[in-house]
């Protein structure tokens, strides 16, 4: 059970690096490469705050800070320096693997005896396992509403606009270079605090922990379209939630398969592949349709 409950909270806790890439992968429909970078350098920034006598909320939003910084990089050298965008995302997360080494002056920082949003009084009274569930509950909660609000006013609509055809956007009067810009460091926002909460429940930050975090994202997102099928844009970022905690148990279950931790990155490719191909297997075998009706593909 405590397993169970476990990989429930570090779902939650990573649902936001899917929902961070949702917006530009779905949304915007450019595949950024940022994330591999954004994840540790949220995690350096909070860990390496927290470590310097910032609170743990203040070290949190740095992060939240430090991966919009992140992303306003990767936006100005694919709208401005008009470098193709597959390249400015990995131009931005090869760089900040130096930024993160300088900003934690080693490759690894531990916070044992140092206080995180974890050691908080409330969070030490809960059973086992469940300080996570709790904390993520709240924040994806919270990130959710905010990104659905987002998504309803004039911006938002003006954003989604640029993904669906930036050329009859720009007919339309929006500034599409700004709004990628824009839309790029809510997302890397998004993923730096996913590192920082994931560093602190963890207890430490590491210069690759950012390694495989973009198939994690993905296998968030696919997943959720898998299982919950045709959506509203709405019920899609909860989806996502689902689809990160449904990951999560699936990894549990392979492992306790007798799989290797070291296999993680594997499997979570296997994983998602799967999940690709679900709409071929269903021709091809005759899988029940409803239950693959919503995934979609890049045909």
């Amino acid at each position: 059970m405590n397993l169970i409950v476990s990989a429930i909270g570090q779902g939650l806790l990573w649902a936001l690096l899917g929902l961070g890439l949702y917006l530009t992968f779905r949304i915007l429909n450019l595949a950024d490469m940022t994330v591999e970078g954004t994840f540790p350098l949220g995690a350096a920034v909070a860990v390496t705050a927290i470590t310097h006598g910032f609170s743990p909320l203040a070290a949190t939003l740095l992060a939240f800070g430090a991966g919009m910084l992140a992303g306003l990089v990767t936006g100005l050298l694919y709208t401005k320096g008009k470098i193709p965008f597959l390249l400015a995302g990995i131009l931005t997360m090869t760089a900040t693997y130096s930024v993160n080494l300088r900003i934690m002056g080693k490759s690894n920082i531990s916070l044992l005896g140092q206080k995180t949003l974890f050691s908080g009084s409330f969070m030490t009274s809960l059973p086992q396992y469940f300080d996570s569930v709790v904390l993520g509950m709240i924040v994806i909660a919270i990130i959710t509403l905010l990104l659905i609000f987002f998504l309803d006013t004039d911006y938002g609509q003006s954003f989604i606009a640029t993904g669906d055809n930036p050329v009859m956007a720009k007919s339309l009067g929006i500034h599409t270079d700004a709004t990628i810009n824009v839309g790029l460091m809510i997302s890397n926002g998004l993923v730096g605090l996913c590192g920082a909460l994931v560093a602190q429940s963890n207890g430490y930050a590491d210069v690759n922990m950012g390694i495989g975090t973009i198939v994690i994202a993905l296998a968030s997102i696919i997943i959720g379209e898998v299982a919950f099928g045709e959506l509203t844009l709405s019920q899609r970022l909860v989806a996502v939630t689902l689809g990160s905690i449904i990951y999560r148990l699936i990894l549990l279950a392979v492992l306790q398969l007798g799989f290797s931790a070291n296999d993680l990155n594997l499997i979570s490719s296997i994983v998602l592949a799967l999940c690709m191909m679900l709409p071929q297997l269903d021709k091809l075998f005759h899988i029940r349709k409803p239950f693959f009706k919503g995934v979609q593909t890049n045909d």
